[in-house]
């Protein structure tokens, strides 16, 4: 009974009264974070699609070391939740360590994830788009920790994922007959008095190729503390016997659909033989895939026709009557960043989901904040590593701050042409005011443009938390969108129809780049390649293309008025 009520409290049926279920209640997947204390819309959500082609191979992730998994007599009991069947396992008999863990696990349960038929996988998780017939989960909590302090640390719960596989050469091996024998639609608790291990039920799976990751509880209420371990080799068992989980059971179907990696990575043991690797770079000595070379990724759209950044002049820019003000929701929020992450290419601020939003600016949708991140060059007090240009003039940063359209999904919105909005702002210390040929730039006489010193001290304190690639640190510090950018003029900006500016390229994006930029004091911005110790983060200006930047009215004078809004439609993968 302690394993049971143990495994009701890590969330699998938890729910604070509120009814979740995989189809047929008000709560199915889509709307499991509606569930009161639900962490279901989070970052960190699991399960994912493990696209090896991104997985980064990790030499710490040595072999494990399993206790007990050989012993016969370590199940308790199983029991058909009406989401699931799991296996309760006897109070601390089984336990594993290594693999790459900051200490050893006790497994309390195990359970299944399962579709309908042979034709209808069920796998929580994918490799490569694949979804595998079933997929085993073995739970286990940090050893001495109680349930609420597993669920209260990132890394408190460890959970071993198994793909199962329905083989019909197989055997109907011994182990498998007899789990499957007791299976049952009752939801009473059946004790197990089968000679079974779980070793038994892995069968010849190759423990030592495995991926790893940061994610979460795959039902409410998706508690962010899970290390999660999913073997590359699947269980191998003959499918009639596999057939007998949904039809014994009188349940099918009972697997989240898979979820972003919201920038998190996905690494892989050494024993795990990836694909040959794509990965791009902006500095042509580092690797073979740098800005000119692009196109030639799979999947790419680099070599498009509404490719960006660009170099905008002010004096080519067409007036439009339709980018009025924007509407900023929650930008002065200061605890809407949820953390802050090392991609190796950038550093991102990831926002809480559905927090901050932004609508008018000509935009013509209300677009939900995901995140913002820098451009820069070096660590040299003059170096300059702005994306976009003005009037020739680069600058010595860049803030984009990302957005999708809070009407579609994010797989929807980079296949929509203006299912992206960045909004993009040049960043210099408050003594720039001219640009390397002596030419005077945009100022305001009537106000002192500056933005909060204070804030972005904070802001760039987590940058020693998150040194080494693919780290992300918890963010905490009181900081708002508005504390950053400060007074910066936000009515006179550039609009034109462009793409992201890393790989894929995907040419889904609306551009606003504002006329003057934040005012950030020098030292602060120097610590971005300083802190991060790569450089020149910066994609060359892109070919026009015959295209039109237009400006808002409060940005030039003494241009026709043109009232053509331009919003496309094109292409593929999220990557900026």
């Amino acid at each position: 009974m302690y394993i049971l009520l143990t495994v009701l409290c890590l969330s699998w049926g938890l729910t604070h009264g509120a009814q979740w279920c995989y189809t047929g209640c008000e709560y199915t997947p889509s709307h499991w974070a509606n569930i009161e204390g639900s962490f279901c819309g989070g970052k960190r959500q699991s399960p994912v699609n493990i696209v090896t082609s991104n997985v980064k191979k990790d030499e710490h992730l040595g072999n494990f070391t399993f206790v007990n998994f050989t012993s016969r007599e370590v199940f308790e009991s199983m029991v058909n939740t009406g989401d699931t069947v799991k296996i309760n396992l006897k109070k601390n008999m089984v336990e594993f360590h290594g693999g790459g863990l900051n200490g050893t696990y006790t497994a309390i349960q195990f359970h299944f994830h399962w579709g309908d038929t042979e034709y209808h996988p069920g796998s929580e998780h994918l490799i490569n788009g694949k979804r595998s017939q079933m997929e085993m989960h073995v739970v286990s909590l940090k050893k001495g920790y109680t349930t609420e302090e597993a669920l209260a640390d990132s890394q408190g719960i460890a959970v071993l994922g198994f793909l199962i596989e329905a083989n019909k050469n197989m055997s109907k091996s011994e182990p498998w007959m007899n789990l499957t024998s007791l299976l049952t639609n009752s939801k009473d608790l059946v004790n197990l008095t089968e000679a079974i291990s779980i070793n038994d039920l892995i069968g010849t799976v190759n423990l030592t190729k495995f991926y790893r990751y940061m994610g979460s509880l795959t039902t409410p209420m998706c508690n962010e503390a899970v290390l999660w371990t999913v073997f590359e080799e699947a269980i191998q068992v003959h499918p009639e016997l596999l057939q007998l989980f949904p039809t014994k059971t009188d349940i099918t179907n009972v697997y989240r659909p898979t979820q972003d990696l919201n920038g998190r990575w996905v690494y892989a043991s050494p024993a795990v033989q990836l694909p040959p690797a794509y990965e791009w770079c902006y500095d042509k000595l580092e690797c073979e895939y740098d800005p000119e070379h692009w196109y030639t990724l799979p999947g790419s759209s680099c070599s498009g026709t509404r490719q960006s950044p660009l170099d905008i002049s002010s004096k080519d820019a067409v007036v439009n009557t339709l980018l009025d003000e924007f509407h900023f929701q929650n930008f002065d929020h200061k605890n809407a960043i949820n953390y802050a992450i090392n991609t190796g290419h950038t550093v991102k601020y990831m926002l809480k989901e559905d927090m901050v939003e932004v609508w008018g600016g000509g935009l013509g949708h209300v677009y939900s904040v995901l995140q913002f991140h820098f451009h820069w060059a070096s660590d040299a007090a003059d170096s300059l590593g702005s994306e976009h240009l003005y009037n020739s003039k680069r600058f010595p940063m860049e803030m984009h701050i990302v957005t999708k359209r809070k009407d579609l999904t994010l797989d929807e919105a980079v296949m929509t042409g203006n299912g992206l909005a960045v909004l993009g702002f040049f960043m210099e210390s408050p003594g720039d005011t001219k640009n390397s040929g002596g030419e005077e730039m945009p100022s305001r006489e009537e106000t002192s443009q500056s933005s909060n010193t204070e804030a972005w001290k904070l802001l760039t304190g987590y940058l020693s938390d998150i040194q080494k690639t693919g780290t992300m640190a918890k963010f905490s510090a009181e900081v708002s969108i508005d504390d950053l950018l400060g007074d910066v003029d936000r009515g006179m900006y550039y609009r034109y129809n462009g793409s992201l500016t890393t790989p894929s390229c995907n040419e889904a994006v609306v551009w606003t780049v504002f006329k003057y930029p934040i005012k950030v004091e020098k030292s602060l911005m120097q610590m971005f390649p300083t802190k991060m110790e790569y450089h020149n983060v910066y994609r060359p200006v892109q070919d026009f293309h015959s295209r039109t930047i237009y400006t808002s009215a409060a940005a030039a004078s003494n241009l026709p008025t043109f009232l053509v809004l331009l919003l496309l439609s094109s292409s593929h993968v999220l990557s900026e």
